[in-house]
C-alpha cells in the first residue's frame, strides 16, 4: 500500500463508544455443565452504522435462574480501511424490553488486507454475560454487531458463518456472581475512570477491590466441589487528542504505545475474612495506540475449595498496574446497561 495511502488510512480511525480490541489469548469458558452452541448459518453483512441481529437464543426460566452466555463474533471486511465493529449480547423479556446487563466487546477491524490475525482478515470477538431472570418469563437473548467508522464512501463487515456462535448453559448456574466495573462513560468528560499511567493517573488499581464499585465476598455453593472464574478487562490508551479519555490523562503523542502489568485473583477467606488461599494468573499486556482499546481475558478452573480455611468465601479481583507508555483508561459501564470489564464466579458440582 502506498505511504499516502496508510497514512490515510490510520488517520481515519473509527469514532466508536465501544471499539474494544481483544489482543490477547482467549480461554475457553468457565463454569460446568452443558451448553448449547447456535452457529451462524450463513454470512451476513453488518452495514456501516447498523446493529444486525446474528442469533438468538429464547429460554423459559424462573425468577433468579442464571444462564453463562458467551458469544464470538468473527467479521471480514469489504474495505482496506479501519471499521468499527461493536459485538453485544443482549437479553430482552416478553415485551422486547432489554433486561439489564448488555454485555459488550468490540474493535476496529483494520481492514481486508491485515495480516496480524490469526487468520489473515477475519477478526474475532468475543463476550460473556451472567444474565439472572429478574421474573419467571421468556426471555430471548440476541447476539449483535454493529459497524461504523468515519471512512467515506460504502463497504461493510461480514459476519462470518461457522465461526459466528452463541453457547447458552443448559441448566441454572446456581450461586454463580456477575461482578462489573464502575460507571465509565467513552469520552469521560466527568472524569469519573479508573486510570493507571504516570502524571496525574495513579500507578495501579484493583479492580473490583478499590475502584469505587462496592466489594463482594462470595460464598461458594454448600454443595459445590471447586470453584472457576474469569474476568474481561477492557482497557483504553489515553494518547495526545483521543477523545475517548478525560483530557487530563492524554500523556504522549500516539504511537508510544502502553504495556500494563495485570494480576487476576480469586482468593479465599479464612473465617476471620482474612486471605487464606490466593489463586492468580499474572500476564503482561502491550496495548498499541493503533488498536487504542483492548480486552485482556483471565480464567481460573477447578480452583478446590480448601476446608481448612473455615470458610468458603471468596474475593474476586484484577490488579492492574501501568509499566510503561501512555496512561491506560479502565473501562466500565457505559450508558448505565452496557458492561465492558466484568468478572464471573461459578460453582462446579461433581
Amino acid at each position: 500500500m502506498p505511504l499516502a495511502a496508510r497514512l490515510a488510512r490510520t488517520a481515519l480511525i473509527a469514532v466508536l463508544a465501544l471499539t474494544l480490541v481483544p489482543l490477547w489469548s482467549v480461554p475457553a469458558a468457565a463454569g460446568s455443565g452443558s451448553v448449547t452452541r447456535l452457529t451462524l448459518a450463513a454470512d451476513t453483512d453488518i452495514p456501516r452504522g447498523v446493529t444486525v441481529a446474528l442469533l438468538r437464543k429464547t429460554m423459559t426460566l424462573t425468577a433468579g435462574e442464571k444462564r453463562h452466555l458467551r458469544g464470538r463474533l468473527e467479521a471480514t471486511s469489504s474495505t482496506t480501511g479501519i471499521v468499527g465493529l461493536t459485538q453485544r449480547i443482549r437479553c430482552l423479556n416478553a415485551s422486547g424490553s432489554t433486561v439489564p446487563v448488555v454485555a459488550a466487546s468490540a474493535r476496529n477491524h483494520e481492514g481486508s488486507d491485515t495480516t496480524s490475525y490469526a487468520k489473515p482478515g477475519n477478526l474475532p470477538l468475543y463476550t460473556d454475560l451472567l444474565f439472572a431472570a429478574p421474573v419467571t418469563g421468556v426471555y430471548t437473548c440476541v447476539l449483535q454487531g454493529t459497524a461504523y467508522s468515519t471512512l467515506p464512501g460504502t463497504y461493510h463487515l461480514t459476519a462470518v458463518a461457522g465461526s459466528t456462535w452463541l453457547e447458552t448453559d443448559d441448566a441454572d448456574q446456581r450461586g454463580a456472581h456477575w461482578w462489573q466495573n464502575g460507571a465509565c462513560e467513552s469520552a469521560d468528560t466527568a472524569g469519573g475512570c479508573t486510570y493507571v499511567g504516570a502524571g496525574v493517573a495513579g500507578p495501579d488499581a484493583w479492580i473490583f477491590y478499590n475502584d469505587g464499585t462496592p466489594v463482594h465476598k462470595w460464598q461458594a455453593h454448600p454443595d459445590a466441589v471447586t470453584v472457576s472464574a474469569q474476568a474481561n478487562v477492557e482497557l483504553t490508551t489515553c494518547y495526545q487528542g483521543t477523545a475517548s479519555c478525560a483530557s487530563a490523562m492524554h500523556a504522549y503523542p500516539r504511537g508510544r504505545n502502553a504495556v500494563v502489568h495485570t494480576r487476576f485473583e480469586l482468593v479465599q477467606l479464612n473465617a476471620a475474612d482474612r486471605a487464606c488461599r490466593t489463586h492468580q494468573f499474572a500476564a503482561d499486556r502491550t496495548i498499541a495506540d493503533d488498536a487504542h482499546h483492548a480486552v485482556g481475558y483471565s480464567k481460573l478452573s477447578d480452583i478446590p475449595i480448601d476446608h481448612d480455611c473455615g470458610s468458603r468465601s471468596f474475593l474476586l479481583r484484577v490488579y492492574v498496574k501501568h509499566v510503561s507508555g501512555q496512561t491506560v483508561k479502565v473501562d466500565g459501564v457505559q450508558s448505565g446497561v452496557t458492561s465492558l470489564t466484568n468478572g464471573i464466579a461459578f460453582n462446579n458440582f461433581r
